[in-house]
């Protein structure tokens, strides 16, 4: 009798391969919640210096406000240059690697500014800063061509963006106390290696490591969809469907386009002016409103945290923005004549900026603020969604640098603008971009020179609507993006 024979179990999965098989339901949502982060930690590394600047980090540097505004514009400058290569660099080599660049670039840039001894130190530091902290826009809305389906690009622009305005919302919060905190008392060690301003140095430390935290579920979630193991094959067909009136995709692989056919487009130069414009009215919130609360207001620092209204309603404002052309779109219409409805709405709210500065009571000029900051951020979420909306995948982080290169231009004549209307005129030597702008903007500058910020709301006014007219009657909603 022969003996039974056991029977032949095959071996198991390896782990590999049974990692294949698990899928994350909602992925998208997880990748536009990283971005979220990171919009999360460039606001608080850029506005730790804003919230501190009026009454700890100015008179322990010795700083006035036109060193300020040129501390501001070195930042600004780095941020200009980096986004007409930033988005270059993204297309070249990915999402992936190009986010983490940046943001490991800017915490590193950040956790140095705790090193600055004086205005040219500080503005070195910050130098630093912009150039790492301009790519995180071009790779994220990259991102989301990447990830999804064109009704739901304004959401996830408006998400993510939303992640910058809850960073300038808790940076008050979490860096006042610890400029605040007695560290020669409690912990004198610190103190001994920070020497003075230990608290704004901390400051500037913690808020950057965080950034290298971050760079670790990043490395390991983010693939593009068609790469990722963990993308289940419904939600794949979600991302790649398509809009109603969208031209159909040629079957051949087209190449990135070439700067040639990037300053060719019409739609590149439209977007530029149109953030040019407009996103001076956003910096102004970022870098000048705690100090206007501070001058004009009269709060103490630690009641400029009161400035957390103004980023929870950008932040309304961009969930808001997205999701009214996103319902728009559902509904059948085009994506870009969605966008450029809903900055109508917006443009037709700003005209109220003059009343922030004229209301007497604080509460009413906050209100007022709000209401402006929520038509803001709703109009710079469909003007970025528009640049999603044009361009194809393969460009478009060289598209959206080049745009963005007019956003930072416009925050750099703001600066100077308002710096003279808060300060008055100089006995200082005038640096190179006070020679520039004094050329085009002469005039203008000495007209507000030291008549205060009531001038500024009122140019805030304005900005919106033109924009507006400019972007409908250049027929931005009407471009159809060549192909390579």
């Amino acid at each position: 009798m022969n003996p039974t024979k056991e029977p032949v179990v095959p071996p198991g999965p390896s782990i590999e391969e049974a990692s294949r098989g698990l899928k994350v339901p909602g992925l998208r949502w997880w990748i536009v919640t990283l971005l979220f982060g990171a919009a999360v930690l460039n606001y608080v590394d850029r506005q730790t210096l804003s919230v501190l600047a009026e009454k700890t980090i100015q008179p322990d540097l010795g700083m006035d406000d036109r060193d300020y505004a040129n501390v501001t514009n070195l930042f600004l400058v780095a941020y200009t240059l980096s986004y007409l290569v930033s988005g270059r660099i993204v297309d070249r080599f990915g999402t992936r690697v190009g986010m983490v660049v940046f943001v490991i670039w800017w915490s590193l840039a950040n956790i140095l500014t705790a090193a600055a001894t004086g205005v040219k130190s500080m503005g070195f530091f910050r130098f630093l800063l912009g150039l790492g902290e301009a790519g995180v826009w071009p790779a994220a809305s990259k991102a989301v061509s990447e990830w999804f389906p064109a009704r739901e690009r304004g959401l996830a622009i408006g998400f993510y963006t939303m992640g910058s305005t809850l960073g300038a919302t808790l940076a008050p919060s979490l860096v006042i106390p610890l400029a605040a905190y007695p560290w020669a008392e409690k912990l004198p060690w610190i103190t001994g290696i920070l020497s003075h301003g230990t608290g704004w140095r901390v400051a500037f430390i913690l808020t950057g490591a965080a950034g290298l935290v971050w760079a670790i579920p990043w490395l390991w979630l983010y693939r593009e969809p068609r790469q990722s193991r963990l993308l289940g094959a419904r939600e794949l067909q979600l991302i790649e469907e398509k809009p109603a009136g969208d031209p159909p995709s040629s079957n051949s692989p087209e190449s990135p386009w070439t700067w040639s056919q990037v300053l060719r487009f019409k739609g590149t130069w439209l977007l530029l002016v149109g953030r040019l414009i407009t996103d001076p009215v956003w910096y102004f919130y970022q870098f000048w409103f705690p100090k206007y609360l501070g001058s004009d207001r009269h709060l103490t620092q630690e009641q400029v945290k009161i400035t957390w209204i103004v980023y929870a309603a950008a932040g309304l404002g961009s969930l808001l923005g997205g999701w009214l052309s996103g319902r728009m779109i559902k509904q059948g219409k085009a994506p870009a004549t969605s966008r450029i409805w809903v900055m109508l709405g917006c443009a037709c709210l700003m005209p109220l900026a003059p009343l922030i500065s004229s209301a007497t009571s604080l509460d009413l000029s906050l209100t007022i603020t709000a209401i402006t900051v929520v038509a803001s951020l709703a109009w710079l979420i469909n003007i970025s969604s528009l640049i999603v909306d044009l361009v194809p995948k393969h460009s478009l982080g060289t598209v959206f640098s080049l745009v963005a290169t007019g956003s930072t231009i416009g925050g750099i004549v703001m600066n100077m603008i308002v710096a003279r209307m808060v300060s008055g005129p100089s006995s200082k030597p005038t640096g190179f971009l006070d020679q520039a702008i004094q050329s085009v903007f002469g005039g203008l500058m000495k007209l507000v020179e030291g008549h205060g910020y009531g001038q500024w709301f009122w140019i805030m006014a304005f900005l919106h609507p033109i924009a507006w007219l400019v972007l409908y009657f250049g027929k931005i909603h009407r471009q159809v993006p060549r192909t390579a």
